[in-house]
């Protein structure tokens, strides 16, 4: 029986090489919505953690609310309210602007929270040093805070960043064409599919290796910052 076995039916390397260019062609969506969608979530995680932590009891709650909600609500539904469930208000998104959108806005609470505890675990001492110099709030956050939570939120910021790269197979739902979705289609045609998801599953695995070796770059260039 194991003599018998042929391995193509697990990996077929023909067919990995004759579809690979067509493969990594979605690559291109998955890290241009990827990146994006860290960008966007880093700005508006920021603004919720800082609003997380305001003394106004209604910008905190606020802030407090969309977190849960983000956080308790799976990416799909999000992608499905988006790109299905608007244009019955006459909203009409493109697949991309939808992906994008659903995926900022959720993983921005994570985002958030992470940022928050960053920010938190700054010791008090260094916002009293800076109040003895009269800083202002934002002279503080940006010169002394910000630079010593971002080495503390590098390591948890650079695994959303994995779980954001991996969240944009779901964008395959809405019909971008990014790597999960084109793997699904030559698997269609071919009936290979235990090959192609394979196959994606290396992609994926690489990736998040190479944004592990820039996390490591970074944590060593910030560690300057920390006290």
């Amino acid at each position: 029986m194991v003599e018998d076995f042929k391995w193509e039916y697990v990996f077929n390397i023909e067919l990995v090489i004759d579809s690979l260019p067509f493969i990594l062609e979605g690559a291109g969506f998955t890290l241009l919505i990827s990146a994006l969608g860290m960008v966007f979530g880093l700005f508006l995680g920021l603004i919720i953690s800082l609003f997380r932590m305001s003394k106004n009891f209604v910008t905190r709650s606020a802030a407090r609310v969309y977190i849960s909600f983000m956080r308790g609500t799976p990416l799909l539904a999000i992608l499905f309210i988006l790109f299905f469930g608007l244009p019955l208000v006459g909203i009409e998104l493109a697949a991309i602007t939808a992906a994008v959108i659903g995926i900022s806005i959720h993983f921005a609470a994570y985002i958030a929270e992470v940022i928050r505890s960053a920010i938190s675990s700054v010791p008090k001492g260094q916002w009293e040093a800076a109040e003895t110099l009269r800083m202002s709030y934002a002279q503080v956050m940006w010169r002394i805070i910000l630079p010593q939570a971002t080495r503390i939120a590098l390591p948890p910021l650079a695994s959303t960043f994995m779980d954001i790269i991996k969240g944009t197979s779901l964008a395959m739902v809405i019909t971008v064409p990014e790597m999960f979705y084109r793997a699904k289609v030559i698997s269609g045609q071919t009936y290979e599919s235990l090959t192609m998801y394979i196959l994606i599953a290396l992609i994926y695995w690489g990736i998040c290796s190479v944004i592990t070796v820039f996390q490591d770059y970074l944590e060593k260039k910030f560690n300057k910052y920390l006290v």
